[in-house]
Formats: structure tokens, C-alpha cells, sequence
């Protein structure tokens, strides 16, 4: 497979054998690894603002698709996506790229990921950012609101075989293309090229089907994530745009026992709950200042 340019970034295509999964994932630069986690319903390319600009601040960087997205395998069955899977999946591909451990960037799903695995593996990450996705305590909590229930009613619609899979493919992903061009605050957040490419990744064999299990896995097995909870020890920054419709600004504060090194929860007023992509320079600015920011400096 060609390698990608971005800028004047060169990305390599790699994969990576985790034993009970292949992923793919893209590489590019020298330098500390930084480990970028997508969300849904993207893959690696929800990252294509940031990479370049870590690469150039002298970051190595590796933005995988996470298993059952894109290029990635996509093993069958709800119980493959459990958190405590995806979670391992971090910790594997940092040790698969011949490091002890990383800064790990999450958004959406990935941020939820990356919370677990911080919560599992402390010695494997260094630094966590955490994009528009509130600490697992703070969801579990939060989901208790009637408001934020409504706003997340799409994941109880997922837990319905089959049917979710044909309303989404409907019309050559019709409602897929509609949240993409609909959602975001910044006008063009999405190139009708971007759009293409995650239609494209969501057609792949299977990948819809797997992307739905993250969430039937979850609110099957409710208790999995609060058995999960720990104390989480690496500096944490919390990057969250305001406008974002499906969760309430209110939960982007993590509880202060749970995580004791919060560096500050940084709050975009003109962004969405695609943050990365109505506010790439200013996400760009925070990743990079807080990874070059020396740990003496910061809480803890």
C-alpha cells in the first residue's frame, strides 16, 4: 500500500500483530511518541490537522485504526469490543512500537479508550489529552440526567440488531454524510473528500457492524466500567468544544479524586464535539504546548 503525504508530512502505513488483532496504523516523524486515538464513526484520518504539526514540533507520530475500524481487523461478536480489550490494544501497540510508553490523544471513542488504559496501565502512558469525552465516572454519573439521556438515546438505538446497520447504510450512508456536513460549527470542517473517505472506511466489510459493537459492549455490561475505575496518576489535559451536541458542557470537568493531575479542562467556544476539526490550529497549540511543557511544571 502507497504511503500518504499530509503537508509536507509523509505518513507509512504499518501494521501491527497484537495477538488477538492486526492494526493498522500510520507512522510518521522522530521523536517521543505521541499515540492518536480516533473516534466514531472516523478512523486514523480524523487526525489529519494534527499530525503534521506534531511531526514538525519533533513528536513521532502513530494514529492507528482501532480494532473493527477501516484497515484494522474486525473480529466478530460484541464481547471482542469490550473496554477492557481496547484498552489492552493501547498497551500493546505502545510496546509493538518498541516504546515503554506515550502521550495518548483521544477523542470520542478513542478518549474513552484512553481513559481505561489510564487507568489500567499507568506505566505505559505519560501524558493523556482527552478530546470531548467526559472522565467514565462523570459519564456513568451523567447518564442519569434526563437531558443527557436524550442526548444520547443514538446508543440505545444501537443496541437493536441489525436494524441500526440499514438505517445507517440507507441511501449510500445518507445519514452519515448529513451528520458530517450538519454538525460542525466551522463551515467546510468536512471536505466533501473527507466525507468520501469515511463513507469509504464505513463500507469496508464489517467495520459498521463493529464500530456499533463498542457500543452495544458497553451498555450490556455496564458494571465493566466502573469496575475499571483507578486513580489516574499522568498529567491529563481536557480539551472540549462547548457546542457539542450530544454531551453536556457540564461533564468535561473529571472528578478532582480520580484524577489528581489535571492540568485544566480547556474549553473552544466556536467548537463542536468535533472539536479536532472546527479547531485545528487552536487544538494543535494546546497538544503541543502542554507535550513540551517540562513535568516539573505541571500538577503533581
Amino acid at each position: 500500500m502507497a504511503d500518504e503525504t499530509l503537508g509536507r508530512v509523509e505518513l507509512a502505513h504499518r501494521y501491527a500483530d497484537l495477538g488477538d488483532v492486526r492494526l493498522h496504523y500510520m507512522e510518521a516523524g522522530e521523536g517521543p511518541l505521541v499515540l492518536l486515538l480516533h473516534g466514531f464513526p472516523q478512523f486514523w484520518y480524523e487526525w489529519r490537522h494534527q499530525i503534521p504539526a506534531l511531526v514538525e514540533a519533533g513528536f513521532r507520530v502513530v494514529a492507528p485504526d482501532m480494532r473493527g475500524y477501516h484497515l484494522s481487523d474486525k473480529p466478530p461478536g460484541v464481547r471482542a469490543y469490550r473496554l477492557e480489550l481496547l484498552a489492552r490494544d493501547v498497551e500493546r501497540l505502545i510496546l509493538a512500537c518498541g516504546e515503554g510508553a506515550a502521550v495518548v490523544v483521544g477523542h470520542d471513542w478513542g478518549a474513552i479508550v484512553a481513559w481505561i488504559a489510564a487507568m489500567r496501565n499507568p506505566r505505559r502512558i505519560e501524558r493523556l489529552v482527552i478530546l470531548n469525552v467526559p472522565h467514565p465516572a462523570r459519564f456513568l454519573n451523567g447518564l442519569l440526567s434526563p437531558m443527557q439521556l436524550l442526548r444520547s438515546s443514538y446508543m440505545f438505538f444501537f443496541q437493536i440488531p441489525r436494524l441500526p446497520e440499514e438505517v445507517i447504510r440507507a441511501g449510500d450512508f445518507a445519514l452519515l454524510r448529513s451528520a458530517l456536513r450538519r454538525d460542525p460549527v466551522r463551515a467546510g470542517a468536512f471536505t466533501a473528500e473527507d466525507i468520501e473517505r469515511y463513507v469509504g472506511a464505513m463500507a469496508q466489510p464489517g467495520a459498521l457492524t463493529a464500530t456499533l459493537n463498542y457500543y452495544r459492549a458497553l451498555l450490556r455490561n455496564p458494571g465493566e466500567m466502573r469496575a475499571l475505575l483507578e486513580r489516574i496518576e499522568a498529567p491529563v489535559l481536557v480539551i472540549w468544544g462547548e457546542r457539542d451536541r450530544f454531551l453536556s458542557r457540564r461533564l468535561a470537568e473529571p472528578p478532582p479524586p480520580w484524577v489528581p493531575n489535571l492540568l485544566r479542562v480547556e474549553r473552544l467556544p466556536d467548537a463542536s464535539h468535533w472539536v479536532a476539526e472546527d479547531s485545528p490550529r487552536e487544538v494543535n497549540t494546546l497538544l503541543i504546548d502542554f507535550l513540551r511543557s517540562p513535568l516539573t511544571t505541571l500538577p503533581g
